[in-house]
C-alpha cells in the first residue's frame, strides 16, 4: 500500500487545535470508509450461500472444521485445551486485531483528535452515550422476562465502516464537521462496546493467567516507557497476553485494546531531525551520479550504506502507533471484517416468516437499532446544544443531525459480534435466538441506512 508522507509523519504539537482535530478525522475517514463495499459484498454473499441448497450445509460445517498452530502437544489456537473452529479463529483471534485497531485510533484521537480537546468532543460523546443507553433500555422494556434478555447490548453499536461509507457516498455535499461528528459518536459507541464486552461477557475468570497476563501487559508498558520502537516486541508480547486473555474467561478481543494503549505514539526522530538526516545522507551524492546511476547500475557498498541511512530514518519518524494503524487498516478493511461478516451473518430464512421479523427477539433489536439509536443520538445532542453544552456542527442543522442520528442505527459488525456473545453456550436454543438475532441486526440497519441516507439526502446542501 503507498502511503503519502503528509499521512505518516506526526503533525507538529504547535500546530493549531482545528488543525490537529481536521487531520485525525480525516484519517479516520480515509480509513474506515472505503471498507464498506466489500463488507456489503460479503453480507450479500453470505446471506445467498446460507440460502442456497447444497451451499448451506457446506456453509455451516466449513466454519466447523478445526484450526491449529500446534507445537508438540501444544495448540496456540486453543481454548480451555479444545482446538478452536473456524469460526472461532475468526471471532476470538482475528477480530482481536480489529479491536487491536480500534484501540489504535481511541488513542491517536485522545492524543490528536477529537477527543483530545472537551470542547470538541463532548457534543458527540454525549450523543454516543445517548445512542448506547436508550436502545438498551428500548430492548429491555420489550425483552421483560423473555429468554433473550442477554441480548440488551445488541442494538448499543454503530458500524463505522457502513455509517461513513454511506456519508461517503453523498460525496463533497456532506459538512467536514458532519463527518467528525459522526466518526467521534462510533469510536466513542466502540470505547461503550469494548466496555460492555470486559465487564459482561466474561466467563469464569483464572486469576492465574490474569495476573500473567498483567505482568505481560507491564512489560509491554516499560517497552514504551524506555521507547522501545521493535514493532515485532508489541507482537510478540501481545500474542502472550491475547492467549492469556483467551484461556483466562476475559475475552481475548480486550487483550488487542489493552495492547494498542502501550503502543508508543511519538517516533525516534522528530521530524526537524529527519529531515537533517536525510539531507545529510543524500548531499553524499553528486550531480554526476543522476546521469551513472541507472535501472543497471549496482551499487557501491558507501552509497548502499547512504540509502539505508535514509531508509532506517524514515522508519524512525513514524510512530509505531502510526506505522500499525495504517498497516493493518487495509488488512482489517479488506479481509478481517468481510470475512467476519461472511462467516456470522449467514442467515438460513427457511421457515422463517414475517411473523418472527415483526416479533420477538427481531423486533426488540429493530426497534433498538431505529428508534432507540435516531432518539437516543437526536435528543442528547439536541439537549446538549440547547444546554450550551457544546456548539453546533459547523455547517450543519437539526435536520442534518436527524439523517446522522439515523446512520448511528447500522450497529451491524460489533452488533453480530455482541450477539454471537450474548447467546453463546445455550445450545440449540442459542443458534436459534442467535439466527432471530442476525435477522433483527440486518433488517434494523438496513432500515436505518436508507432512512439516514434518504433524510440527508433531501436536507444536504446542494452539489458543490
Amino acid at each position: 500500500m503507498t502511503v503519502k508522507t503528509e499521512d505518516k509523519i506526526d503533525k507538529p504539537c504547535g500546530q493549531p487545535a482545528a488543525h490537529r482535530v481536521y487531520y485525525a478525522a480525516k484519517r479516520a475517514i480515509k480509513s474506515h470508509a472505503t471498507g464498506g463495499n466489500v463488507l456489503i459484498a460479503a453480507t450479500v454473499l453470505a446471506l445467498v450461500v446460507a440460502n442456497v441448497p447444497y451451499t448451506n450445509e457446506l456453509y455451516t460445517e466449513f466454519w466447523n472444521q478445526q484450526v491449529r498452530l500446534q507445537i508438540g502437544s501444544f495448540n496456540v489456537f486453543s481454548h480451555g485445551g479444545h482446538a478452536m473452529t473456524l469460526l472461532q479463529f475468526i471471532n476470538d483471534a482475528l477480530m482481536a486485531i480489529f479491536f487491536f485497531t480500534i484501540g489504535l485510533e481511541i488513542k491517536r484521537e485522545v492524543l490528536v483528535g477529537e477527543l483530545s480537546s472537551l470542547k470538541q468532543a463532548i457534543l458527540p460523546v454525549l450523543a454516543a452515550i445517548g445512542g448506547m443507553i436508550v436502545p438498551v433500555g428500548v430492548f429491555i422494556a420489550m425483552s421483560i422476562g423473555s429468554e433473550y434478555i442477554a441480548g440488551a447490548a445488541i442494538p448499543m453499536a454503530t458500524d463505522i465502516a457502513f455509517s461513513l461509507g454511506i456519508l461517503a457516498m453523498l460525496g463533497r455535499r456532506v459538512p467536514i464537521s458532519l463527518k467528525i461528528f459522526l466518526t467521534t459518536l462510533a469510536v466513542v459507541d466502540d470505547i461503550g462496546g469494548i466496555i460492555v464486552i470486559a465487564t459482561c461477557y466474561s466467563s469464569h475468570i483464572d486469576l492465574r493467567l490474569i495476573i500473567t497476563a498483567l505482568a505481560f501487559l507491564g512489560v509491554l508498558m516499560l517497552g514504551s516507557t524506555f521507547k522501545i520502537k521493535s514493532k515485532l516486541f508489541y507482537w510478540g508480547i501481545g500474542t502472550v497476553i491475547w492467549y492469556l486473555f483467551l484461556n483466562s474467561g476475559i475475552h481475548p478481543t480486550i487483550a488487542g485494546v489493552l495492547i494498542a494503549f502501550c503502543v508508543p505514539s511519538t517516533p525516534v526522530f522528530a521530524p526537524g531531525k529527519y529531515v537533517k538526516s536525510i539531507r545529510r545522507a543524500i548531499s553524499h551524492f553528486h550531480m554526476e551520479d543522476d546521469e551513472s546511476l541507472d535501472r543497471r547500475s549496482m551499487l557501491s557498498h558507501d552509497q548502499l550504506d547512504w540509502l539505508k541511512q535514509i531508509e532506517s530514518a524514515s522508519d524512525k519518524v513514524v510512530s509505531p502507533l502510526q506505522d500499525l494503524e495504517d498497516s493493518l487498516h487495509p488488512l482489517v478493511n479488506y479481509l478481517i471484517i468481510p470475512l467476519f461478516a461472511f462467516a456470522n451473518a449467514g442467515i438460513s430464512f427457511a421457515g422463517i416468516g414475517l411473523s418472527s421479523v415483526v416479533s420477538g427477539l427481531s423486533l426488540a433489536i429493530i426497534c433498538g437499532l431505529v428508534v432507540g439509536k435516531f432518539v437516543g443520538i437526536f435528543t442528547f445532542s439536541w439537549v446538549a446544544v440547547k444546554l450550551g453544552l457544546a456548539p453546533m456542527p459547523k455547517g450543519s442543522d437539526w435536520r442534518m443531525i436527524m439523517g446522522v442520528s439515523a446512520l448511528g442505527g447500522i450497529g451491524f459488525t460489533v452488533s453480530l459480534f455482541i450477539a454471537n456473545l450474548s447467546f453463546d453456550g445455550m445450545g440449540a436454543a442459542g443458534v436459534a435466538l442467535l439466527n432471530e438475532a442476525k435477522i433483527g441486526i440486518v433488517v434494523g440497519s438496513l432500515l436505518s441506512g436508507l432512512a439516514g441516507c434518504l433524510i440527508l439526502k433531501r436536507f444536504l446542501p446542494g452539489r458543490k
